[in-house]
Formats: structure tokens, sequence, C-alpha cells
């Protein structure tokens, strides 16, 4: 049967794109199934294979089959009959933790465990649920998300700033792209990280096998330029606390660069550093490392620092916010086993 461009038009003028996404170069064939069951959170192959049977799968603007092999720098798109849950937006009473506002923005600091904006699998219980709640006719970013300047994963705690007015989304979001906001996060990380400070440049995209990974590609053919300061603040043996000053923001940054470096982040489960990656064989190691895992369960990872120039005032406003007692527990145990246990020679 031949395709007809018209009707195909016709019923993609009824759907709505969930989910978009660029082939890299170095994608190998892959069935369409296999390939967006990497890629889109919490999706079953069943589901993946019904909605191209559907029609609902595009790819370079031509519906597929769930056999169409996937190849470089194809654009796939997920359509379906209803709009994304972002706009559908529930507004919940759920508490924030204001840490400034005024009439033009107001800075949160979020905890560890609250996800940034509605998604596949995550509808409810965001902090954009919780801003749709509090706050009435917040701007839309470029995502058509309200208030969101910039976001920090789900684990992830610490400072996020919010537009109330278009003159703030649109000032602040060059800042952003500028490079001249500040941002300073406080991470534990495996190792003992051998330079006091440094800095780690590799462009950042989607791990070619992996696709719910980020990764560093060195050549700069693929992913975005991205670059992280770091500075050791406390040897602990084993492992290092850093901070860490964005100079770019890119999806999973800081992890993706430490890890690069041979510095996982602690109990960051994406990318490994929920195991043990440093240290002894003893059982009562292991032990220990178990008991931190319970105190910190998460990725070692807080957004402590936020600067930017105010939109309207044009004075530049820094914020600074107290490291969770989860990481600040777990620095504690680290220091008390540090000093009563010398690490061996790597």
């Amino acid at each position: 049967m031949k395709n007809n461009p018209e009707l195909d038009q016709e019923l993609e003028d009824d759907l709505f794109e969930h989910y978009r996404f660029e082939a890299s170069k170095g994608q190998a064939p892959l069935r369409i199934d296999k390939y967006l069951m990497n890629l889109v959170e919490n999706a079953t192959r069943n589901k993946i294979q019904q909605a191209a049977t559907a029609g609902n799968i595009y790819v370079n603007d031509v519906p597929v089959k769930s056999n169409y092999k996937v190849k470089a720098f194809d654009v796939i798109r997920v359509l379906l009959s209803h709009p994304p849950y972002e706009n559908l937006l529930e507004p919940e009473n759920i508490p924030l933790d204001i840490v400034y506002e005024d009439d033009q923005l107001l800075v949160v600091n979020k905890k560890a465990g609250m996800v940034v904006h509605p998604g596949h699998g995550n509808y409810s219980g965001t902090l954009v649920n919780a801003l749709a709640y509090h706050f009435d006719n917040l701007p839309l970013n470029s995502s058509e998300r309200p208030g969101l300047v910039h976001r920090i994963d789900k684990d992830t705690s610490g400072l996020l700033v919010v537009a109330k007015t278009e003159l703030a989304m649109a000032y602040l979001t060059k800042q952003f792209a500028d490079k001249t906001s500040e941002r300073e996060y406080i991470a534990i990380v495996w190792g003992n990280v051998e330079e006091e400070e440094g800095t780690i440049q590799g462009s950042i995209g989607r791990h070619v096998k992996d696709r719910m990974q980020m990764a560093v590609f060195l050549d700069g053919d693929q992913g975005k330029p991205a670059v992280t300061n770091y500075k050791v603040v406390e040897r602990l043996g084993y492992v290092t606390v850093v901070a860490c000053r964005l100079e770019t923001g890119r999806t999973h940054q800081i992890r993706v660069h430490m890890k690069h470096i041979g510095h996982t982040l602690f109990n960051d489960e994406r990318y490994g550093g929920n195991n043990i990656l440093k240290g002894t064989t003893f059982t009562k190691y292991k032990q220990f490392i178990d008991n931190c895992f319970k105190i910190l369960p998460r990725q070692a990872l807080h957004a402590k620092t936020l600067g930017f120039e105010h939109p309207t005032t044009k004075e530049f406003m820094r914020f600074d916010s107290e490291i969770p007692s989860d990481m600040v527990e777990c620095i504690e145990k680290w220091r008390t086993y540090s000093k009563s246990n010398q690490p061996e020679e790597e």
C-alpha cells in the first residue's frame, strides 16, 4: 500500500507530539521498539509495538512499524491522541521551601526525590505541579513548562530560580545561556581526587548503547559542549567531597563529568556509584558502605549556591543553601571511618 501524504497529515493533525529524538552519528541499526525502550523511561516493548501498529511512531515524518531499524541522524517522533501531560497540568497543594521571592522571580530549595516537571511516569507531585497551585499565570519556557528557567535531577537537592514574568524568563534564560549565572554544587565522589582543583571539558550526549545514560564525547562531533570546574573540599580516604562550578548546564553534567575522570558520584545508581568502587574487601567495610547508602539513598549531589543578575534591579544576587542532613550525616560517617582506617595505597 502506498503512503498517502495528505491522509498522513490529516491523521497527524489529530495527534500530539510526546517525544522527539534524533539518533546520534554513531547509532548502529537497531529496531525502533528496542531503541525507544532504552530511551523512554518506564516504557514496555509491548506498548511501543502497539503505538507503532496504531501509526503513532514517525521517523523522518513517515509512520513506521516496530521492526523499522533506526539509523544515524533519524528523527523519531512519538505522537499520541491526547496532549502531553505537561499540557494537562494539575495544580497540587505541595509545600515549597521558598528562600526568596519578589514580583519578578522566586528561589526555591528543592528537596531530593522531587521531580522538577511532569513527564513520562511522573505526572504528579512535581515542582511544576506545586508552582501551578501557588502561582497564577507563570510564563512558559521554550519547552512550555511554567516558570522553569533551569532544572536539576530528581534525586539532586538544592536551589532553583523560577521566573514569575515574561521579562524575568527571558532575562534569566539568557544569563544561563551566556554562562553569566553562577551555580556551585557539593558532591561526594568515589576515590581520592588527585588534583586540588581542575576543569573537565568534553561534550555530553546520549550514550550510544545505554540511552538512559549520558556520555562524554571528546571529539566534539556528538553531544553539546560542557565545562565543569571542580575543587577538593575534603579528603575522606576512599571518597572525596568536591565543589563543582558549572559553566554549562547539560543533562547529568556533574555526574557524567566526574565519572569520566574516574570519580563517580557516591551512590549514583544510574552511573554505577551504588557499587563499592574503592576500598577494601573486608566484610566490615561492606557493612559500613551499606549503612552509608541507607543514610544517603540517592546520588550525593546538592545545588548549594546560585547567583544571577536580577531582571529589573540589575543587582547581582547570590543565594546559598545548607547541605541537606542526609549528605551531612554521610560525610560525618566517612570522617569517623577515615580517621580510624587509613586507606591502602592504590
